[in-house]
């Protein structure tokens, strides 16, 4: 066995310069852009000829431009150290992958260590300073970030004072506060809210405006009314725009402006209170007719001179028994409205 092993060993034939052939090969393909083949024949290039600064140049390049930056600084600091190829050319090759990395504090050290050790060719001078000043720029505004973001956070010592209070009303100061500040930070305590049974429709409403103006681009999912929903708040519609409330409004308005306009304003504040409440949900029954007469309905109950539903469904020509689902539902926003706003 043995025997044979060692003469398969001697029947391994290596083109001439094979490594060469790759490299080239290597070459065309970082040219046409087909980095993970480059990357397969760098690397081959690479084993038969460990010490060629072309093949690692190149190497260093593919995995670069494929986004693999990690193995890229590697690759990179291994030529520093190891001294192959232009030291110069090395470094500023490793500083604009650095660079790309956000890793500025290393920018900095190399670039500090290069000055003490004069290493710098004059004619580079001028670049790594500029490089040397934007990193420390780029750290310093990293901190002031910080900062930033540590005050928004001392608002509150800790998450769970946004909601601590069990008072709703101290609870819309708390957000009002922060409104105009990055939510961001409160995203978890938040999403927390969302879901709570206890976590006042209003001020759920409140926080998923403040998320929408914001541009928060991630699902949430959002508890009320004993409905579940999963919701991104940047594409929501305007609180102001919901489509239903305009379509109730107006069969209203149509019916009631000239008839009795002051129980139509009544009527029309009550529908956007309710309707700020239930954002952005959509309530069965979902027939606008429906729900004009249910609010059409409740607001002449309101006043004193309540009338029979059957009335109201002949009127809105809408079906009475939805009419009384609408009302059954309007009458349990209106427990809780009324309180807070």
């Amino acid at each position: 066995m043995k025997k044979r092993d060692r003469n398969n060993k001697d029947n391994i034939i290596l083109f001439p310069d094979l490594e060469k052939r790759l490299m080239e090969k290597g070459l065309e393909k970082l040219q046409l852009k087909e980095y993970h083949e480059a990357i397969h024949l760098f690397s081959e290039a690479k084993n038969l000829d460990p010490e060629n600064t072309e093949i690692h140049i190149g190497l260093v390049l593919a995995y670069f431009e494929s986004g693999n930056l990690g193995e890229a600084k590697l690759l990179a600091k291994e030529m520093l150290k190891k001294g192959i190829g232009d030291y110069s050319q090395i470094v500023e090759l490793y500083i604009s992958i650095l660079v790309q990395l956000n890793e500025y504090e290393e920018i900095i050290a190399v670039i500090e260590a290069l000055l003490e050790e004069k290493a710098i060719p004059p004619e580079k001078f001028e670049h790594f300073s500029r490089i040397l000043h934007l990193s420390k720029k780029m750290i310093e505004s990293k901190k002031e970030k910080r900062v930033a973001e540590e005050n928004l956070h001392s608002i509150y010592e800790d998450k769970k004072k946004l909601f601590s209070s069990h008072d709703p009303k101290e609870q819309i100061l708390k957000v009002a506060k922060i409104s105009k500040q990055n939510i961001r930070p409160f995203i978890e305590e938040i999403k927390s809210y969302f879901i709570s049974e206890e976590g006042h429709p209003f001020l759920k409403t409140m926080l998923l405006n403040i998320l929408k103006e914001q541009e928060y681009k991630k699902e949430v999912r959002v508890n009320k009314f004993g409905k579940t929903e999963y919701l991104i708040p940047a594409k929501l519609t305007d609180i102001r725009e919901q489509n239903k409330m305009f379509e109730i409004t107006y069969m209203l308005k149509d019916t009631l402006e000239n008839e009795d306009p002051v129980l139509f304003e009544n009527i029309k504040t009550l529908i956007e209170r309710h309707f700020f409440l239930m954002y952005p949900f959509d309530f069965s029954p979902t027939d606008p007719s429906v729900w004009a007469a249910a609010y059409h309905y409740i607001g002449t109950e309101y006043f004193g001179s309540a009338r029979s539903v059957g009335e109201f469904a002949e009127k809105y020509n809408a079906s009475a028994e939805e009419i009384n689902k609408a009302l059954k539902i309007i009458r349990e926003i209106d427990k809780i409205s009324y309180p807070i706003i």
